[in-house]
């Protein structure tokens, strides 16, 4: 059964298995889907099945995500689901090594490279979602003038609000009340910056 809480990326080790850009989209869509096979993740990603079979392997060994219990009557099917709800990077885990330093930062990087190229595919795509969906969707920038502690309050209060929201979707879910829901993501940065 995977767990509620965020699953903390600490070791390097699992930090290199995650950032790899394949294993890190392949992640992504299971987490969406909750379970899947190596089959229905390669259909999504245009990929063999084998080499993500290998990815998914990798990503289990590290305890990223765990098998899951069989959604059909296929023996030979294997299921996966993540292990968490999702995994938490925190910059402090990784600065006692130039090592450590450099993989975050790489980590770090394609992560923001597969958002950008998430929301360009939005915004290619912007014509087919409805009227309603584009009134909804949408993205702002803020230049605040704050303190390092105003800024982790301000991530703190942001998260604590998505959660809200994460659960309300979550709940209706479970309650059958599926209609006119859609995967949503959501990408903020909060950053210094100096002109």
């Amino acid at each position: 059964m995977a767990s509620e809480e965020y699953l903390p990326i600490t070791d390097l080790g699992t930090l290199k298995a995650l950032a790899h850009p394949l294993r890190m989209q392949v992640y992504r869509l299971l987490c969406v889907a909750r379970t899947a096979t190596a089959s229905q993740l390669a259909d999504q990603v245009d990929e063999a099945v084998s080499l993500v079979s290998y990815h998914l392997r990798k990503l289990a060994g590290h305890g990223l995500i765990e098998e899951a219990e069989r959604q059909s009557g296929d023996g030979r099917e294997r299921w996966w689901q993540p292990s968490s709800r999702g995994v938490s990077i925190r910059d402090a885990d990784f600065r006692d090594a130039p090592e450590q330093v450099a993989a975050h930062l790489a980590a770090t990087r394609l992560l923001h490279e597969q958002h950008a190229g998430m929301y360009r595919r939005h915004l290619d795509e912007r014509a087919a979602w409805s009227a309603e969906w584009n009134a909804a969707a949408g993205d702002s920038e803020s230049l605040l003038r704050l303190t390092a502690a105003e800024l982790a309050e301000l991530r703190e209060k942001l998260l604590d609000l998505l959660r809200t929201y994460d659960e309300k979707g979550r709940s209706a879910e479970a309650a059958g009340e599926t209609e006119g829901r859609e995967h949503v993501a959501l990408h903020v940065y909060g950053f210094p910056f100096r002109v």
